[in-house]
């Protein structure tokens, strides 16, 4: 009893596959002779002039508060392109520890009531180097003595505010 295969079956397993026209090849092109190198040497560029960043008004807020609330040497650090952290960090003095604390707390319940929201504060419980991050930018408030050791203008390398 040999079992028989269906019509369809045999009738496809006899067709011979269908063959499609090959494409046409174009020949390559061939690459563009490399221009003759120049050897002369490239001119030493000069340090761009150090500019005032661009006075946001985020920014102008935090240098009005911390002017309203007597922060000595005011500096303020453009960074855009050169931290990913923030566009500019503003960096000032307390003469004490309690100035530190109150200029700092001031300057993050001032934002607040601005609409910039509940902004973060470190450090100033101890009242050495107060940290408030403002989103954009980022302010510094020292001890005079704190801020001469950190010195973190020298590290953006800005004039201190002394030599201005």
């Amino acid at each position: 009893m040999k079992k028989k295969a269906p019509a369809a079956k045999k009738a496809a397993a006899k067709k011979p596959a269908a063959k499609k026209p090959a494409a046409k090849k174009k020949p390559a092109a061939k690459p563009a002779k490399p221009a003759a190198k120049k050897t002369a040497k490239p001119k030493a560029k000069k340090a761009a002039p150090r500019k005032e960043p661009a006075q946001t008004d985020l920014l102008k807020r935090i240098v009005a508060s911390l002017e309203d609330d007597k922060a000595e040497a005011i500096v303020t650090i453009d960074l855009t392109g050169r931290s990913s952290l923030c566009d500019a960090a503003v960096v000032a003095s307390g003469r004490s520890s309690r100035h530190v604390m109150a200029i700092a707390d001031h300057l993050a319940r001032r934002l607040k009531e601005e609409g910039y929201g509940t902004r973060p504060v470190s450090g100033a419980a101890q009242g050495d180097w107060a940290l408030v991050d403002a989103g954009d930018v980022i302010v510094h408030v020292f001890r005079p003595e704190v801020r001469d050791y950190y010195d973190l203008e020298g590290m953006w390398n800005v004039a201190s505010p002394g030599t201005r």
